[in-house]
């Protein structure tokens, strides 16, 4: 049985693609890559189809991260059709609110968590709570895409160690 992460930001050409190659390298070093597919959608519609950022790919490829992407927008279906994501995993407060509004019910509304929430260090910090966003780099200098970087790191690093728990293993 496969377990499917989705990581979820506005426009799937920064903070997402940043976030599936990091976990996706994780899920691997920690030997679950035959048990777990990662990839990434945006709540918007603006870049289907298109790389990531230029800029991200540069800060992934600097860390040692390999990314193959084609930016898409999540929409209700997903939440329903075959092989929906098992996990979601929104970038900020906006998205999140974006995803479980678009989650059918209940069950699927329990599927979406904030990303940061995985830290360690900000494990207390409640779901929607801006503290968790990981900030767009976009419209800023580099500098921002490494400090996103470092926050998904630091967040795929819990989400990993909880993993088991998650897929329902002990």
């Amino acid at each position: 049985m496969t377990y499917r992460i989705t990581a979820v930001c506005l426009g799937n050409i920064c903070r997402s693609p940043m976030a599936e190659a990091v976990i996706r390298a994780r899920v691997e070093d920690s030997g679950l890559a035959s048990q777990v597919l990662v990839d990434s959608a945006g709540t918007d519609g603006w870049h289907i189809g298109e790389d990531a950022d230029p800029r991200a790919l540069q800060t992934l490829r600097s860390a040692g991260y390999d990314l193959a992407h084609s930016g898409r927008q999540i929409t209700t279906e997903w939440f329903i059709e075959p092989g929906h994501p098992d996990l979601l995993l929104t970038m900020d407060s906006g998205n999140y609110a974006t995803v479980t509004a678009l989650a059918p019910d209940p069950v699927a509304r329990g599927r979406v968590r904030m990303f940061r929430s995985f830290d360690p260090a900000l494990r207390d910090v409640p779901a929607g709570d801006p503290r968790l966003d990981v900030p767009d780099p976009w419209f800023g200098a580099h500098d921002g895409f490494i400090e996103v970087l470092a926050m998904i790191e630091a967040a795929a690093d819990g989400l990993i160690a909880d993993l088991p728990t998650l897929m329902g293993r002990p």
